[in-house]
């Protein structure tokens, strides 16, 4: 449902708001603002993007968890999608998506949300009739010191 609000709702808000600024400033700067918007997200697209790659890489070089870079690049992916959407509203969405506090801000908000809908097991009980998770009959083995025991093959 929400896509499809989405999908008719974005393209009425753009065509209102190209009506609405082609009226004030006239088609000539309505099209020079598209094009700017274009040029400019393009810019800033690059160069996020690559400092993206960047904190991909060290993370991955110091053994670190690549999640929060991956999360970050996949917005960056989201508002160069939203860019490349001629229009005023996606435009303004993508760019506040390049500008790095605006997607942490988002990230966190994200969080908070997706927190609320999981359901946190403890001691496992759970709500009568839920499913129990897939993972319940996994053995963990946690061990900070082992020993390389070979074999002796006589065969």
């Amino acid at each position: 449902m929400w896509l499809f609000v989405l999908l008719v709702i974005i393209p009425i808000i753009e065509i209102a708001l190209f009506v609405q600024i082609g009226g004030v400033i006239g088609l000539g700067p309505t099209i020079a603002i598209v094009i700017l918007t274009a040029l400019l997200g393009s810019w800033l697209l690059k160069r996020e993007g690559l400092a993206a790659l960047a904190r991909l890489e060290a993370a991955l070089m110091r053994g670190e968890d690549p999640s929060p870079v991956l999360i970050d690049g996949i917005l960056i992916l989201a508002a160069g999608l939203l860019l490349i959407t001629p229009g005023f509203f996606t435009d303004t969405i993508g760019f506040l998506l390049l500008v790095p506090p605006t997607r942490a801000a988002f990230i966190r908000w994200a969080g908070r949300q997706i927190a609320r809908r999981v359901v946190i097991l403890r001691g496992g009980r759970r709500r009568p009739g839920a499913e129990p998770p897939r993972h319940s009959r996994t053995t963990i083995i946690d061990g900070v010191e082992y020993t390389v025991v070979e074999e002796d093959r006589t065969d």
